[in-house]
C-alpha cells in the first residue's frame, strides 16, 4: 500500500471535520502515514501525530465548552484581542511538550511571517510553538515572535499544505478544502454592507488559494460544513458527521490509488 499523507486545511470551527475523517480511516483500517495542517488542521493534525487515535481527539472536541474556552482568553492591547499564553499552555499540556521528532508520525504545519509575508513550515522544533503560531488568526491572537520574525495563521499562506505533506514523503495526497464554502450561503443579491465586502475579499483570496494547493493533491475533500461561526466550536457532533460522511463518500477512490502500483 502507498503512504497516505493528509493536508488538514485551515477553516476554524469547520475543522471539526477532520475528526470525521480521522475516525473513518483508522474504521477502514486505512494508516497514515504523514500529515500537514494549517491553522485548525495543525491543531488537529498535531494531536493525531502526538497520539494516532481519533477517538480521544472527538472527546477532547466534545469536552470543549463556554467555560474552557473563556478560561483560555488573556486579554491584551497588543497585536491582537487574545494574548495567547493560556491556549499555548492548553496545546502544550495536549501535545505533552513533544518535539518534531517525538511524534509518532511526520508532521508539518504552516505559518505567514507578518513582517515578510514568508511562508514559514515547521518540521523541527517544539511542536507546541509551531501550532500556537499556525493557529494566530490576525487580530484576534498576538502573533507568534520567533527568530525574527512575527508569525500568524497558516491558512493566510497555505490554506491547504498540500505541497507540504507531499514533502514528508508522502506517495497519495488526500486534501480536506474548508475553504471551498466560504460563500455557501452568501445572498446573491442585494446591496452588501462595507462589513461583508471586507469579509467577501478576504474570503474570496482563501477560496482561490486554497482551491489552488489543492490543485497538487490526489484526491480532495470538501466537507459540506456550509457558512459557520466560531460558536460552532461548541457543538462538534455535526461537524465530526459531516467529516465521517466526506470520508466515507470517497473510499472506494482513496482505496484504489492506495492499492495503485508505481
Amino acid at each position: 500500500m502507498k503512504k497516505l499523507g493528509l493536508a488538514l486545511g485551515s477553516g476554524g470551527a469547520k475543522g471539526l471535520a477532520h475528526i470525521g475523517l480521522l475516525k473513518v480511516l483508522e474504521a477502514e483500517g486505512i494508516p497514515v502515514s504523514m500529515v500537514a495542517g494549517a491553522s485548525i488542521g495543525a491543531l488537529i493534525g498535531g494531536l493525531y501525530a502526538s497520539w494516532m487515535d481519533a477517538d480521544r481527539i472527538e472527546t477532547l472536541a466534545r469536552a470543549f465548552d463556554w467555560r474552557q474556552a473563556f478560561s483560555l482568553l488573556d486579554p491584551t492591547l497588543g497585536n491582537g484581542l487574545v494574548r495567547g499564553e493560556r491556549v499555548r499552555q492548553f496545546i502544550e499540556e495536549h501535545v505533552g511538550g513533544k518535539q518534531f521528532s517525538e511524534l509518532l508520525l511526520p508532521f508539518a504545519t504552516t505559518a505567514v511571517d507578518l513582517r515578510s509575508g514568508d511562508l514559514v513550515v515547521f518540521r523541527q522544533g517544539g511542536v507546541t510553538l509551531a501550532i500556537r503560531a499556525s493557529t494566530s488568526f490576525p487580530l484576534v491572537f498576538q502573533p507568534v515572535a520567533w527568530q525574527g520574525r512575527l508569525l500568524a495563521d497558516g491558512g493566510l499562506g497555505a490554506p491547504v499544505p498540500v505541497d507540504q505533506v507531499r514533502e514528508l514523503g508522502a506517495e497519495v495526497v488526500l486534501a480536506v478544502n474548508l475553504d471551498a464554502q466560504r460563500f455557501a450561503n452568501t445572498e446573491k443579491t442585494g446591496r452588501l454592507s462595507m462589513r461583508h465586502i471586507v469579509d467577501n475579499s478576504i474570503n474570496a483570496l482563501r477560496m482561490h488559494l486554497a482551491e489552488e494547493n489543492c490543485r497538487r493533491a490526489d484526491l480532495v475533500i470538501v466537507p459540506q460544513t456550509g457558512v459557520i461561526g466560531w460558536e460552532k466550536f461548541f457543538e462538534p457532533g455535526d461537524l465530526i458527521e459531516v467529516g465521517v460522511r466526506a470520508g466515507r463518500k470517497i473510499l472506494p477512490q482513496l482505496k484504489a490509488l492506495l492499492a495503485e502500483t508505481s
